[in-house]
């Protein structure tokens, strides 16, 4: 029997650098819907859930989900980890698609490769991405693990920074008795490029981006996005100067002032 593979759409309205930015519009739809639409045509996935927080501000994306028809579960603002636990036992899988909701501009078929890479061998990988290292764009991330690692890292996870980016338990003990990673590489660098949304200036880029390639495809691809900047290399001063990971490496400077707990 195939694994049942379910995308988990992790999402809140609290964003320190940009709040509110997860229904910010573009192009006439909230940020969050294109994510979703995006992340929903992703080949090989079986199902989606929105994952948010149970503060009372993520009422607001609770009801849009129910509005779309997407299932959405509710946990820890901070311990986004067991917020995906929480997701996986209401709605199981066996393989889980981890999609940031500031990535609007995400590739269904990049994400699949990532996917593919996952499945193509059963029980060879714990955890493939397309970041270790980052080869494709800033905001076409994905990465795909197994319920078994998410398990793992739920129970054994302590530093703050390893549950509220969920992942970074399992790609930090790679190795064949703990974690077997797999990465897929593109065909060329394009890692300094930045399609995120983390600040106003990033929300100027993509809506530029949609501006002039929704109306003729609104579900376009990374081809096309560099297709448009090769030939208006001017649209990538919009957001430039900016680190990739930077939310990550806040994280990491907050862990050496945090208490360990046992879990």
């Amino acid at each position: 029997m195939p694994p049942r593979v379910v995308v988990i759409v992790q999402a809140r309205l609290g964003s320190t650098r940009l709040p509110g930015k997860t229904l910010a519009d573009i192009a006439g739809r909230p940020m969050l819907d294109w994510v979703l639409d995006r992340a929903e045509r992703i080949p090989g996935i079986d199902g989606l859930v929105l994952a948010t927080t149970d503060r009372l501000r993520d009422d607001k994306l609770v009801d849009f989900a129910r509005k779309q028809g997407v299932r959405c579960v509710r946990g820890s603002e901070q311990d986004v980890l067991d917020r995906f636990h929480v997701a996986v036992t209401e709605h199981p899988a066996d393989v889980i698609v981890r999609v940031t909701p500031d990535c609007p501009l995400l590739d269904p078929e990049v994400a699949g490769q990532v996917l593919a890479k996952f499945l193509q061998t059963p029980g060879r990988y714990d955890y493939v991405s397309n970041v270790h290292p980052p080869t494709f764009p800033d905001g076409l991330d994905t990465e795909v693990f197994s319920r078994d690692a998410l398990e793992t890292a739920w129970r054994e996870a302590e530093l703050p920074s390893d549950r509220e980016h969920v992942t970074p338990f399992m790609w930090r003990r790679a190795g064949p008795e703990r974690f077997r990673l797999g990465n897929v590489t593109g065909a060329r660098d394009l890692s300094t490029e930045r399609w995120t949304v983390d600040t106003a200036t990033d929300l100027d880029f993509v809506r530029k981006i949609y501006e002039i390639l929704g109306p003729s495809r609104p579900i376009f691809g990374m081809e096309e996005v560099l297709d448009l900047l090769h030939t208006h290399p001017e649209l990538r001063d919009i957001n430039a100067g900016q680190r990739r990971n930077e939310g990550y490496q806040r994280s990491l400077a907050a862990d050496a002032a945090a208490p360990r707990t046992s879990r």
